[in-house]
């Protein structure tokens, strides 16, 4: 008998993936399908959700089988989703009718069915331009907000449910609920899935794709490579899986020492180290650009690859790469067919995927979100130590040290949006300010790709976390041109602005920003707060606060997540974070302390 699933098909939507998974803690099978899927190929299933995307519906560019609509099985549209039903069935979808990013309160206007359990007024995570507003006939509203006047819709009779905002992100607070009801109470649903029987299955998969070849296994000491290794030592043994650990220079202070000891308290004592610091600088020398930062360094990694894989004298005959990818690494690299590109990670590149074409890359958690890798870890026998680290980029802090030509762009319209700016935050006081910065970073809005500018927010007093949060999403919300807020906490600040200057990826620069990562780590350990906070990038910005006068200043970007895919910023208590304002101000160089009070979206984790 074939097993049963819930079918998901993937319109490109940046959280598509994190649908499976929520699926799979449900203990429930599902399976993606393209767009173009044929509504026969569902037949098995139990339901279909169809997940989000970057496109707009009233532009249609994406092939689909209309007669999935027909099927006689329930079917969940999920923000694209649910507009494609809406438009499809007769309903009217209104381009970039009220955009929303990040929290927003449902009304709900029937708890029965799939709402069944839920509050009159829900937290839910949104992120899109556009919005229902006519249902199709046959369906009745269920649930809105102040902004989205059909945030949820159903056709009971037919068993089809639209909701505009995302259930599959930890930030809609009972989306799990919804889901249960959906996967159980609406598409009778049946436990068939767990992750020791996922490893069981995976090892087993394993064995096969890699036959008799070897694994030269690149390990960043994070969680995922460590994981990846550990799983490819038991399927393989140890004298067919090479771990190699290569300091690219971008490491934090004494990294890779520690990554060393680490493995080997974990009893992978067979991890080779090579220091090729001075080849990724001279790689990078003079890069500004964050996308081809990123796929330079990618490609540098391939390039010592192969150099030490010459050195040992290795038949390439016998051998595939293996990497610690996981999920959000492929979706925000435009991993699949509909999928924006967020950005490049290291682990695809062009040259990676060609290899990974060629059927020569071997990605054991390809499939995971980094909670379920730390769940596996676990289940491997890996301590907690190394399975619970904060994760730490592949680029390490090259991407973290931003760059400028000082031949920039200047912001378009400055004195506009700064009007609007200062417009939208005098609701919260004579003794509130903000302008736009001159210097961009990257964020994910609608699911596409933005590379648009930080606002700089500064009050007389400290304002409560809940009214920066507040502020941050009005912002993004309603500022074109604006995908991250910061908050000043701390040293400099111009009357008439940070001005941009001209800085590269440099060790001096490098050793700045180790300074102060180590500082921002001895703060948080020593006020036990490390197992709170899911990361805290430390961030380099090429602004000092006159001309002439170059003095770095430092965002602090401390989150709140479980899989990475969507954060809320981490309130961190005053007293802690003015010990770690003061002390990084002391580090000769540093001018000016920001905090990153963004959430993802509109802005992600790191801003490169």
């Amino acid at each position: 008998m074939k097993q049963r699933y819930i079918a998901i098909v993937d319109f490109g939507s940046q959280y598509m993936h994190l649908i499976t998974r929520r699926i799979r803690q449900l203990g429930v099978h599902s399976k993606i399908f393209p767009t173009d899927v044929n509504a026969h190929e569902l037949k098995d299933a139990w339901g279909v959700i169809i997940s989000g995307g970057p496109n707009d519906v009233n532009d249609q560019k994406l092939t689909y089988d209309p007669g999935v609509f027909d099927l006689p099985i329930p079917i969940l549209g999920l923000c694209y989703g649910h507009q494609l039903m809406t438009q499809h069935l007769g309903g009217v979808v209104t381009s970039a009718h009220n955009r929303e990013y990040g929290m927003a309160t449902v009304e709900v206007l029937d708890k029965r069915s799939i709402l069944a359990g839920l509050d009159n007024h829900e937290q839910v995570w949104m992120s899109h331009w556009d919005s229902v507003t006519q249902v199709p006939e046959g369906f009745t509203v269920i649930g809105r907000t102040s902004y989205c006047p059909v945030a949820a819709m159903a056709n009971e009779k037919d068993r089809r449910y639209g909701l505009q905002f995302h259930v599959e992100v930890n930030h809609t607070l009972h989306g799990m609920k919804i889901l249960e009801n959906f996967v159980f109470d609406i598409c009778g649903a049946e436990k068939n899935w767990n992750m020791i029987a996922y490893i069981q299955n995976l090892k087993n998969d394993l064995k096969k794709f890699v036959g008799e070849k070897k694994i030269f296994l690149l390990v960043s000491g994070g969680v995922d490579s460590a994981v990846a290794f550990a799983l490819l030592e038991q399927v393989l043994g140890k004298e067919r899986v090479y771990g190699l650990h290569i300091d690219n220079g971008f490491m934090r202070l004494h990294e890779s020492a520690h990554v060393e000891e680490a493995l080997a308290a974990a009893g992978f004592d067979d991890l080779h180290v090579v220091d090729a610091s001075s080849q990724f600088l001279s790689a990078v020398a003079g890069i500004v650009d964050p996308e081809a930062k990123r796929k330079i360094i990618g490609k540098t990694f391939l390039d010592i690859q192969k150099q030490v894989f010459d050195d040992l004298g290795f038949n390439t005959d016998e051998w595939l790469l293996g990497q610690g990818t996981i999920y959000p690494d492929t979706i925000e690299s435009g991993g699949t067919k509909t999928a924006d590109t967020i950005k490049t990670h290291h682990n695809r590149v062009d040259e990676v995927l060609e290899m990974i074409n060629a059927g020569k890359v071997v990605e054991p958690l390809a499939e995971l979100y980094k909670d379920e890798v730390r769940e596996m870890g676990l289940a491997l026998g890996l301590p907690e130590t190394l399975v619970n680290r904060w994760p730490f980029p592949g680029p390490g802090l090259s991407i973290r040290v931003l760059c400028a030509s000082g031949k920039e762009e200047p912001v378009a319209n400055e004195s506009a949006v700064n009007a609007e700016l200062q417009k939208t935050v005098q609701v919260y006081g004579t003794g509130v300010s903000a302008r736009v910065l001159p210097i961009r970073s990257v964020g994910v809005q609608g699911d596409q790709r933005s590379y648009q500018h930080p606002a700089l927010v500064s009050t007389a007093e400290m304002l409560p976390w809940e009214q920066l949060n507040e502020l941050s999403v009005r912002i993004t919300n309603s500022i074109t041109g604006v995908n991250r807020v910061v908050y000043h906490v701390g040293g400099a600040l111009p009357e008439q602005g940070f001005q941009l200057h001209e800085a590269y990826l440099t060790k001096d620069r490098l050793e700045l920003l180790r300074q102060v990562d180590a500082v921002v780590d001895e703060v948080i350990r020593a006020h036990g707060l490390y197992d709170a906070i899911w990361q805290l990038p430390a961030v380099l910005l090429p602004l000092s606060a006159s001309v002439g006068v170059v003095g770095e200043v430092v965002v602090l970007r401390p989150i709140e997540s479980q899989e990475a895919m969507t954060v809320n910023f981490y309130p961190m208590d005053a007293a802690v974070l003015q010990e770690m304002v003061d002390r990084i101000l002391a580090i000769e160089g540093v001018s000016s302390v920001l905090y990153d009070i963004s959430n993802k979206p509109p802005a992600t984790i790191e801003w490169e």
